[in-house]
This record gives structure tokens, C-alpha cells and sequence, in this order.
């Protein structure tokens, strides 16, 4: 018999796809065995569940804006790791936008790597940018551990992250393809944004009309030629236009390497519930109508969308105009990363969705995504990430317990159902009755690193 394990935890849990009772061991922060409830196993920790939870592995979230350095007053490494960690999230990829400077070189990534150090409370990755300075020269980003890259179509919203025209789009795939690395792209056509109608003041209709589905419908379908082309995997994020499915689903049925996220507010959210001037709810694309809506929850059915990510976007209170409540001025962003989970399954569970469903596009699918071996599920040889969950537990959004700096949120005072207890990052817990923990131990993940 081996050393004894370090934790043992006992009660319902999710194992290959199924909730069952099983008791889950971790030594030296990794899951070691997974076996029958029967009160044999020893460990230093021994841990049982309610009657009323289950275990989840941790969350890994993709989309993940941490704004650090150059932007920290909007975020930053400590407060966007523990709002994380509350949520459930064990790993995230930072985006290499919104801090400064962007995280277009090695240089870059580097400066970043230096500023999380010591402060995260998960394990934290990173993308790279192709922006079109960075063009000619991926390989060294890749080669620094870069989880792949990230680009715009459209006017990103900061000045040192310029968007790839149709030209270094393709340019970039096929860069992306030779490295056979990922391409991340916020699909948007500048020329159909141009010709929308202009947004101002506080009507949401108005905004909405200023950014149509026909722009994300137009870039994804030049994605989609390039990467056919190329051979190159690319990823198309944070999808809001229902409209695409068909085009996506026929390219991957024609054997074009594309991968495809929504978000929260895209599942839980509808046009017609926001307010005018309700500015907490702008982001970019925009939340569309219910028909909408459905036809992305038809899609995380069939495959079409593989994955839910937060696309977690902060900015300070004032960036968001709640006093004119001024799309149009308006920085566009959901903060979300704390409440994807309870806002995801809350509106799953009303459609008859399992939970195993849920915790596959939030938790296994953006692993595999970025090649995350060790992550998103509970089994042997992964790492020790494990959550608590109590699924028919309700509660209101508290902003004031949100954890992300700038607790700005458009769920404030909606009942959500689902409450994360306990979380494990490798076997050490980092959130104890819902709160996070101890000091930061999350780990600074590269591509490629074991």
C-alpha cells in the first residue's frame, strides 16, 4: 500500500459524465483513486458531503480579461483569482488585452507573468495577441508559453490592441496553422458596424440595431474561408449571433478545424429584459433577443457551441455611464467570472439541462480547448481541482460579496440557484464556506509545461 492520501472526499460526484456516490483520493495534488463509498479509505483530511451537494472538478474559464498591469484599477490578478476561486474557476487564460502593454511579444507576456507572480488564488495562463505588429513573429510568443493567439476584426475599444484587417487575417491563420497553434478571434466586421445605425443615449434597441448579428455573421464567414484555406485551427469567442450556426456547422462537417464559445449572459439574458440606461448589461456583441437565445441553447445541444466562458470584462463603475446611462459612452463588458456557474445552471436546469451537461462546456471543454491535460475532470492523474457544489441552494446577487474589483453586475438582485461551498486548487481548499481563503496558490501555466 502507497503513503497514505492527503484528502479524502466522500458523497455524490461527477465521474465520467454521470453524478454517482464515489469517494475521491488526492496525494501530492493529484487524484489518485476514485472508488465506492464504503467508508475504507484513510487520508490526513477526510471530508463527506451533504446530502444536498455534489462534486464537481474546477471550472476552467478561457475568456478571462485580468487588465493587469497598466489597467489594475479595473482589475488585477488578486481580485480577479478570487472571484474565480468563489465561483468554482480553478484555472483561467487571461486575455492579452486591456493591460498595458498588451501582450503581443515575449517581452510582454514576460512583464505580465512578473505581475501575477504571487498573487493568484488558481492557476492562470495566457494568451498572445495578433495584433499587426506582431505578424511575422507568433513563434516567439508561442515559444514563451502562450496558450495561442488572440485577434480583433473590429475596433477592440484600446489603442495598443489594433484589429487585424482581411488581408493580416489570413496572414495570421496561416501563421497560426504552420506553429499549429490556435487563432482566438473576436469576429465582427468593421464595414457592416459602419454602415449600422449610429448608437446614442440610453435606448438598448438603439444599441442593439448598432451592432446586428450581420457583423458577426460576415467576419465568422471570412474566418471560416481563411482557416479552409489554411488548414489553421481557429476559434471563434464569446458567440452571440444564432444566425452563423448553419455556416459553422457546415464547415466543420467539411472538415474546417473551428471550435466555438458563448457566455453567460448570452444563455441567461434577453434584449427584451434590459432596461434603457441599463448599461450594466452592454457588451460587445450584444445580448440579442429570446429566439435568439434559444437557438444558442439548440447549439450547446447539438455540439454547434462547445464551450461556455465568461468572457469576465471589468472597467470602474464610471466607465460603465450609470448616471446617463449612455450606451454609446458606455464601456461594454459583463464581469462575471464569480457567477458563470449558478447563472449557467440556473437557466439550464429551467430547460431540463443536467448539470453533467453544464459542467462539460464549462469545465472539460475550454480544458481541451487549450490542451489542458491535467484539468477538467475528476479522475486519476488529474489534478486535485474540486468543487462543492449545492445544486438546489438559492441566493440573491449581493454585489457587495462579488469579489472582482469594480462589483458592477447586471445580475444584481436576481435569485440564482446553485451555491459553490468548497473549492480545491490541487488538493489545498482555497474557498471555505463559499469564501475564499489563505494565501494565493495558483500556479503560472505555459503551453506545453507539464
Amino acid at each position: 500500500m502507497g503513503p497514505t492520501p492527503d484528502l479524502a472526499i466522500t458523497g455524490t460526484a461527477l465521474l465520467d459524465g454521470s453524478l454517482r456516490p464515489a469517494t475521491v483520493l488526492v496525494r501530492g495534488g493529484r487524484v489518485v483513486a476514485v472508488g465506492p463509498p464504503d467508508g475504507a479509505a484513510t487520508a490526513t483530511e477526510q471530508v463527506t458531503l451533504g446530502d444536498d451537494e455534489v462534486l464537481l472538478p474546477g471550472l476552467v474559464d478561457t475568456h478571462v480579461h485580468v487588465n493587469e498591469p497598466g489597467r489594475t484599477e479595473w482589475e488585477g490578478f488578486r481580485s480577479a483569482t478570487r472571484a474565480a476561486a468563489a465561483g468554482g474557476v480553478t484555472t483561467l487564460v487571461d486575455m492579452p488585452l486591456n493591460s498595458v502593454p498588451a501582450t503581443v511579444d515575449a517581452a510582454a507576456l514576460e512583464t505580465k507573468r512578473r505581475a501575477a507572480a504571487g498573487k493568484c488564488h488558481v492557476d492562470v495562463g495566457f494568451w498572445g495577441g495578433a495584433v499587426p505588429a506582431s505578424l511575422g513573429g507568433l513563434a516567439a510568443l508561442r515559444d514563451a508559453g502562450a496558450f495561442g493567439f488572440k485577434c480583433f476584426l473590429v475596433d477592440s475599444g484600446v489603442p495598443e490592441f489594433p484589429a487585424l484587417a482581411a488581408d493580416e487575417l489570413d496572414r495570421a491563420v496561416a501563421e497560426v496553422a504552420a506553429l499549429d497553434s490556435l487563432l482566438v478571434v473576436h469576429a465582427e466586421d468593421a464595414g457592416v458596424l459602419a454602415s449600422a445605425p449610429v448608437c446614442a443615449g440610453p435606448s438598448y434597441a438603439g444599441f442593439l440595431a448598432s451592432r446586428p448579428h450581420e457583423a458577426e455573421d460576415v467576419a465568422i464567414a471570412r474566418l471560416l474561408d481563411a482557416a479552409a484555406r489554411h488548414g489553421g485551427r481557429v476559434h471563434v469567442v464569446h458567440l452571440s449571433s444564432a444566425a452563423a450556426l448553419d455556416r459553422i456547422a457546415a464547415a466543420r462537417g467539411a472538415g474546417v478545424r473551428v471550435t466555438v464559445e458563448t457566455c453567460p449572459h448570452y444563455l441567461a439574458l434577453a434584449a427584451e429584459d434590459v432596461p434603457d440606461g441599463g448599461t450594466a448589461f452592454k457588451c460587445c456583441p450584444p445580448i440579442r433577443d429570446r429566439a435568439n437565445r434559444d437557438a444558442l441553447w439548440g447549439a450547446l445541444g447539438t455540439g454547434v457551441i462547445d464551450c461556455v466562458v465568461s468572457d469576465h470584462s471589468p472597467a470602474t463603475a464610471d466607465l460603465k455611464c450609470p448616471d446617463s446611462g449612455d450606451f454609446a459612452e458606455a464601456w461594454g463588458g459583463i464581469a462575471s467570472v464569480q457567477l458563470g456557474l449558478p447563472v449557467v445552471w440556473t437557466a439550464a436546469r429551467s430547460r431540463g439541462v443536467g448539470l453533467p451537461d453544464v459542467v462539460r462546456w464549462m469545465s472539460a471543454a475550454p480544458a481541451a480547448l487549450v490542451g489542458l491535460d491535467a484539468k477538467g475532470a475528476i479522475a486519476v492523474g488529474k489534478d486535485a481541482d474540486l468543487v462543492v457544489f449545492a445544486p438546489d441552494a438559492t441566493f440573491l446577487v449581493d454585489p457587495g460579496r462579488l469579489q472582482h474589483r469594480n462589483p458592477v453586475t447586471p445580475y444584481a438582485g436576481r435569485e440564482l440557484t446553485g451555491q459553490v461551498r468548497e473549492v480545491w486548487l490541487r488538493g489545498r481548499r482555497i474557498v471555505t464556506d463559499g469564501e475564499p481563503d489563505g494565501a494565493p496558490a495558483g500556479r503560472l501555466l505555459q503551453k506545453g509545461a507539464p
